[in-house]
């Protein structure tokens, strides 16, 4: 093994990490302004990227090293406005910058507000897709302490876009938004609860989902015992690897666009958490890869 790892996602040396070579591009977006409770969110790209330098690149269940297919990190993306309306206009710029170079984009953040400008990126790029949200919350208010792109907003913003939408995990909501569920609803909400056991919640998941799907995923959607480094950690949420199971099928059964990651906020105790995002992100590019080699 080399002595020497450079500082991009998996430690990749430049010709498995040149943005010309390379089939995946890691956006981080160390973005952080509406956070309600716990801070640090802006802090979780490089976490996830530094604790992806100690990885092995080797994937027992593909069978194969996911990094052959080249993933080129990006500089962190600089918001010279950190209003979240300005924040909106940059993220999708940036986003649609590597897909209209035909990249598959995994952004890491920062807060989940970012979601938006991405999944909408995406959706220019591609046409009508869906979304799969994994997540403690529904996030599904139409305002935020007095903005629309608040982290509590974000999939209210997606839903009004999305060709068919899924919500695993969520376990937390208010009443606004337990209301706009009850008359607006129409797609799959997983409770966290619903998902503990065997694979009717993935089969009621994917039902509604289109061809092409972007995923988000919140990483408060699991467990805190897993993750205990996140803005605001509910008790309850999912295992590694019911959700590891559900994204390969996700893979598998539609086309996967584009993913993110967020709400790491990272601190010097719980290396773990870090680690599980940076092997979660790896393990969404083995499976993009595994279902493009099978026909996907």
């Amino acid at each position: 093994m080399p002595e020497f790892y450079p500082n991009n996602f998996g430690g990749l040396p430049p010709e498995a990490s040149s943005l010309a070579s390379s089939r995946f591009v890691i956006l981080p977006l160390p973005y952080e302004a509406t956070t309600s409770y716990g801070k640090g969110t802006k802090l979780g790209p490089r976490a996830i990227i530094e604790a992806s330098r100690n990885m092995e690149l080797f994937d027992e269940e593909v069978g194969f090293e996911a990094s052959g297919a080249g993933i080129h990190t990006t500089e962190d993306l600089y918001f010279h406005d950190a209003a979240p309306a300005a924040m909106v206009g940059t993220v999708r710029e940036a986003v649609s910058h590597y897909l209209a170079q035909g990249k598959f984009v995994i952004s890491l953040g920062g807060e989940h507000s970012l979601t938006w400008p991405a999944f909408d990126a995406h959706r220019a790029a591609h046409g009508e897709i869906g979304i799969v949200q994994i997540d403690a919350h529904a996030d599904l208010r139409d305002t935020y302490e007095g903005t629309p792109f608040n982290h509590a907003c974000v999939m209210r913003r997606v839903v009004e876009a999305s060709a068919g939408t899924a919500q695993l995990g969520i376990r937390s909501l208010s009443r606004e938004e337990a209301d706009f569920l009850k008359e607006k609803g129409t797609w799959p909400v997983l409770w966290a609860r619903e998902c503990q056991e065997g694979e009717a919640w993935m089969d009621r998941a994917l039902s509604g989902l289109p061809e092409k799907v972007y995923l988000t995923v919140d990483l408060d959607g699991f467990d805190p015992s897993l993750v205990p480094c996140t803005g605001t950690p509910e008790p309850g949420g999912l295992g590694w690897y019911p959700v590891l199971k559900f994204i390969r099928r996700l893979c598998r059964e539609r086309r996967v666009v584009g993913a993110d990651l967020m709400e790491l906020a990272p601190d010097r105790i719980h290396f773990s958490a870090d680690f599980l995002a940076a092997r979660l992100a790896y393990k969404i590019i083995a499976y993009v890869q595994e279902a493009e080699r099978n026909g996907r």
